[in-house]
């Protein structure tokens, strides 16, 4: 997971880290096609449709946070809403899915953890940076979809089983996606359903220093992508279909699972809910941590290169150049300010005034929350907060749009306005 699951993070990949490369800060896809309105028929629409384009902006300067402890369990990896409920549903790295029962409002909230309603710990392995890596479910709330490392192998799984009511039939359980994976680290992990309501799924380039086995540049490669898939209308002998407008759905010039590439272990994505804009926080080598945005607008990132393993962010990689239309990221820094970027989510909540549209992330090895403001692919804006989160391994969005982050040593912090 995150690089302090055991050093092994340490060089760079922070188990549940990334790293990626973008363009030229404009988050422009170049050489690559717009995708059409209306031009596909999505198997399960979009699970992230609330939230404001107009929440208030302020001044980040002027702005405090407060993380306010609401819940533990054990190891966490992921905290996601299941549509229809209040209840939260959090992942256990070990291979378990908790229910976190949510009552009241605002700072009133109070939240119980039940028993497991998925216990898969007996097919997951969790060492290095590899587990339950993460959970999501569909738009009607009927199916959950998991994301796991097979025992003993360490293999990508990605399945999905069916919910009878506020259970999880687990004789329900249909794998989607299985890839052969030779190395502890860089497995990304992330699974979201974009605006066109088809999931995204996000797996590193395999482990190992500088990606050895060049799967991040190898568009016939699964491992150093995010993939789109279509999981509620299989097709041509696949447990999913591929979306008629993924880039490479022919086959020929990559695999047809392919959404974008050239990303080292993306750690984690999400899609702002008032644009679509898809945010990438992608773990990097050994110098550079890197945050990308592809707008809507320009496509969503669809046949992007985001550079890895040419580049390290911005900068070439053991001789590298960044490759012709590569996408460079909209923020970098350096190893001096952390080890391994944790990806987070644009704020469209209610609850912190004036943060509305600026996108939080984090650093595991750091643990502060921090901010930025982006307009035309350039940063605008960018804080440091004193609100502080050990292990900061992922953040998570409420139906609401308000937002938690979490601590591998166990912790689920709410966001709040401080004072």
């Amino acid at each position: 997971m995150m690089r302090a699951i055991g050093v092994v993070l340490a060089a760079g990949l922070v188990g549940l880290g990334l790293t990626g490369c973008g363009d030229d800060g404009g988050g422009n896809t170049s050489g690559t096609t717009t995708t059409e309105e209306g031009s596909t028929t999505p198997g399960e629409p979009s699970t992230s449709g609330s939230g404001s384009a107009a929440t208030p902006e302020a001044p980040l300067d002027e702005i405090e946070i407060a993380a306010t402890q609401v819940a533990e369990v054990e190891s966490p990896t992921a905290l996601v809403v299941r549509p229809g409920s209040p209840t939260l549903y959090a992942a256990e790295r070990a291979g378990r899915v908790r229910p976190i029962s949510v009552t009241g409002t605002g700072r009133d909230r109070t939240y119980e953890v039940g028993d497991p309603v998925l216990d898969i710990s007996d097919n997951v392995i969790a060492d290095g940076e590899r587990g339950l890596l993460d959970i999501e479910f569909s738009a009607d709330g009927g199916t959950l979809y998991v994301h796991y490392s097979l025992a003993p192998s360490g293999d990508a799984r990605v399945a999905a089983f069916t919910m009878a009511g506020d259970e999880v039939d687990t004789g329900s359980y249909r794998e989607l996606l299985a890839v052969e994976d030779h190395f502890p680290n860089h497995n990304g992990g992330e699974l979201a359903f974009g605006p066109d309501g088809y999931l995204y799924i996000a797996l590193g380039d395999g482990g190992g220093g500088g990606d050895p086995e060049g799967n991040g540049q190898d568009t016939q490669a699964l491992l150093g992508k995010i993939l789109r898939i279509d999981p509620a209308n299989p097709s041509n002998g696949r447990a999913y279909g591929i979306p008629a407008d993924n880039p490479f759905a022919d086959g020929e010039a990559g695999r047809p699972e392919v959404w974008l590439y050239g990303v080292r272990n993306p750690w984690r994505f999400s899609f702002d809910r008032a644009n679509g804009d898809l945010w990438i926080g992608d773990v990097g080598q050994n110098q550079w941590e890197e945050i990308d945005q592809l707008p809507a607008a320009a496509g969503g990132g669809r046949g992007a290169n985001l550079g890895w393993n040419e580049m390290e962010a911005t900068h070439p990689f053991e001789g590298g150049s960044n490759p012709d239309g590569g996408v460079l990221p909209v923020f970098e820094y350096s190893h001096d300010e952390g080890c391994s970027v944790t990806g987070g989510v644009v704020y469209r909540g209610s609850a912190i005034p004036g943060l509305g549209g600026a996108y939080l992330f984090g650093d595991y090895c750091q643990g502060d929350l921090r901010a930025l403001r982006v307009r035309d692919g350039d940063v605008t804006e960018e804080r440091t907060f004193d609100a502080h989160v050990d292990e900061l391994v992922s953040f998570a969005e409420d139906a609401d749009g308000e937002v938690y982050a979490l601590s591998l040593s166990g912790g689920i912090y709410r966001l709040d306005a401080a004072g």
